[in-house]
């Protein structure tokens, strides 16, 4: 067959003209339905190539249903799937499905490499011509590259560049393996890509995780995080993404012998990238990387304002309450974190870079008043009280301390350093030694996360010259906060044998670095 000419009997011809039943009128509207119809069209029409079976019609698992919903159900949405899960069936398949039911539309398709985006073409057109006549568009083009429908879509393959898809109106972008791509060509494709997107067009991100670093992973982290720095709540991420995510254990023909014969034959951090999806982290973080990757969070029980709530209140144990205030002017988040102890369990947390000074300290006294108000007496709170936390003292003492239940807890002087300053002072060299303390009791299981905020800034809580701190552009209030709370457990613990006990041979320490009495009152 001469280049570039159609074979017809492969497809449906442009424009022809057809009638149909009544059974096929209603498959057609069912198709058409925005949300349900991808599924019904995959599941009733499309066949796919067995690597063993041949041909064979295509029957969704699971989790393959999800995500065929996901790509329905939103505008955005960035998917981590293992290796071999037909992520790309699925996509071939849907963006057939836009393709011939979103008429005028412009479909693009990126893929790290030439050979990527041809393998989506080819499984597009065996999708396509598995399709009866009556479901399928007419084709003016039906090329390796492209296919062009006779309702005016398109779709157009190409190898992700810095250029790929500039100038172009499109209705779609389709990324396949985006994570591999490299860094330098990733950053500026999506630089490029943005406008685009911001004007009306849709956008699918696929891939199985590479470096922890990347433009997916941090399309990926906004994603996951449902809770702005305004604290508002949605289901999709700060950056509008749906974040979808797969573990090889969800595929019905994947077992615990797979497992450990891929493990064995990969090794374990591969294993662990490329079928648990995880992001292997490279940079030097002050907590383990695979301990991190194994921190996944919790959703909280319940919530009072903004405040997250992930345990229930218990009268018979101890609560420490910290404040790390900020401005509240649109920088900096500032944070409150809660702990129980002896257990040491994150209890609730509240962060916002809104929140005017006398707020943040109100939310503070209010956390104490409802952990109060189921029983438990035993309460001690501070306030970090570098720069602003200045003011946050001088909101306290207006307040008046005798309204907040529990014990202000302070360092003492000879801590602190400077005399007659309440609260916690943070400076390199108690950060560091709070940090390390924190690692330890994270590492060995006695401090227990359960927010996904703070697990996530501890992911990019990283060494910065001779300290940790957040990577640029990102946030580090909870974990700061977290930090204080845990120099603050210790000096606890040298009065109470519980919690002595729970820390002794995490933290350690030097019995001669303080003695005294207990560092609260009047100083």
């Amino acid at each position: 067959m001469p280049k570039g000419t159609q074979d017809y009997s492969l497809t449906k011809r442009a424009f022809a003209k057809q009638n149909f039943t009544e059974d096929q009128i209603v498959e057609l509207q069912n198709c058409m339905d925005p949300i349900s119809g991808p599924a019904f069209f995959m599941g009733k029409f499309v066949k796919i190539q067995h690597p063993t079976k041949g041909g064979i019609d295509f029957q969704p698992f699971e989790f393959q249903e999800r995500l065929i919903h996901t790509y329905s159900q939103y505008r955005y949405s960035i998917n981590m799937l293992p290796r071999q899960t037909g992520k790309t069936t699925c996509a071939a398949a849907y963006l057939l499905w836009y393709a011939m039911f979103v008429a005028d539309s412009t479909i693009l398709v990126a893929a790290h490499k030439h050979t990527g985006a041809q393998e989506i073409m080819q499984r597009i057109r065996y999708a396509y011509e598995s399709v009866p006549d009556h479901i399928r568009a007419g084709v003016t083009e039906y090329n390796k590259g492209s296919l062009s429908f006779d309702n005016g879509s398109r779709i157009v393959s190409a190898t992700t560049t810095e250029n790929t898809g500039r100038g172009m109106s499109l209705s779609l972008v389709y990324l396949d393996e985006f994570a591999f791509v490299p860094p330098r060509i990733a950053a500026e494709f999506w630089t490029s890509l943005s406008p685009t997107l911001s004007t009306g067009g849709k956008c699918i991100v696929t891939s199985t995780p590479n470096s922890d670093d990347d433009t997916f992973a941090n399309i990926w982290h906004q994603a996951i995080r449902e809770v702005d720095d305004h604290g508002n709540e949605s289901d999709v991420g700060t950056n509008g993404f749906k974040a979808f995510r797969v573990n090889w254990q969800e595929h019905p023909d994947r077992d615990e012998l797979w497992a450990k014969a891929e493990r064995s034959r990969i090794g374990e951090e591969r294993f662990r990238r490329e079928h648990e999806c995880e992001f292997i982290i490279y940079d030097e973080t002050l907590i383990d990387s695979l301990k991190l990757v194994d921190m996944k969070g919790v959703d909280p029980i319940r919530r009072s304002g903004q405040i997250r709530w992930y345990e229930n209140i218990n009268p018979n144990k101890i609560y420490t309450i910290t404040l790390d205030p900020s401005t509240g002017t649109g920088g900096d988040n500032a944070a409150i974190v809660c702990y129980d102890l002896p257990s040491m369990n994150q209890v609730c947390e509240w962060q916002h870079n809104k929140t005017p000074i006398e707020g943040q300290v109100k939310l503070l006294r209010d956390i104490a008043l409802e952990i109060q108000s189921y029983g438990a007496n035993e309460i001690y709170w501070t306030v970090e009280n570098n720069a602003i936390g200045e003011a946050a003292l001088v909101v306290i003492r207006d307040t008046g301390e005798e309204s907040f239940p529990g014990t202000f807890l302070h360092e003492p002087n000879k801590v602190q350093g400077k005399k007659g300053r309440k609260g916690y002072h943070t400076h390199h060299k108690n950060k560091m030694e709070g940090a390390l303390a924190m690692k330890r009791l994270i590492e060995n299981g006695k401090l227990s996360l359960r927010s996904k905020n703070i697990i996530r800034e501890l992911k990019e809580f990283v060494a910065r010259g001779t300290t940790f701190a957040a990577k640029p552009g990102g946030s580090d209030d909870l974990v700061m906060a977290t930090l204080v709370t845990v120099r603050m457990i210790t000096y606890i613990a040298q009065y109470e044998d519980a919690i002595y006990d729970e820390i002794e041979t995490s933290v350690g320490g030097d019995d001669d670095d303080y003695s005294g009495p207990m560092p609260i009152g009047v100083l």
